[in-house]
């Protein structure tokens, strides 16, 4: 079981869209994702051609960041995601779960010839002005605890 605040958690489960951004050769990219969130996992899932610029990206280096924010020009409400993780195509039992879990939040998808990502995050940071102007909640999968900076 993963120790994620539960504010984290909401805020991930509440959004839609996802920034990844990859690296190769020196050469930063990112791009944008539809997702879903597996919060037992602790995955999140997304599809991409294999053929994009992003994919040949995570293809040749595994190790991504991202981002999920709320777009708001007031200060108080400014709440966001920052995340490192792992990006992989899932197999077998997680393959399918992952694409039940995606197809349920996005059904047209099952329409589209593409492929299932997953990313599983090492480091998430949340900050969320709403706990007071620059508060950060901080998320390691290697200590598995949330702290308060």
């Amino acid at each position: 079981m993963f120790n994620i605040d539960p504010k984290i958690i909401k805020f991930i489960k509440a959004h839609h869209v996802l920034t990844i951004a990859t690296t190769v050769d020196n050469k930063p990219y990112c791009a944008n994702c539809f997702y879903a969130y597996m919060e037992k996992e602790n995955i999140l899932v997304f599809t991409s051609d294999r053929d994009t610029k992003h994919a040949k990206d995570f293809l040749a280096n595994s190790h991504v960041a991202g981002s999920i924010v709320l777009e708001t020009k007031i200060i108080g409400k400014i709440q966001g995601i920052q995340f490192n993780g792992i990006i992989s195509e899932p197999a077998d039992d997680l393959f399918k779960q992952a694409k039940q879990r995606y197809l349920k939040r996005f059904p047209v998808a099952v329409l589209m010839n593409t492929t299932f990502w997953i990313v599983e995050p090492s480091f998430i940071k949340m900050t969320d002005n709403r706990l007071g102007f620059g508060k950060k909640l901080i998320w390691t999968r290697s200590e598995n605890k949330t702290n308060i900076i």
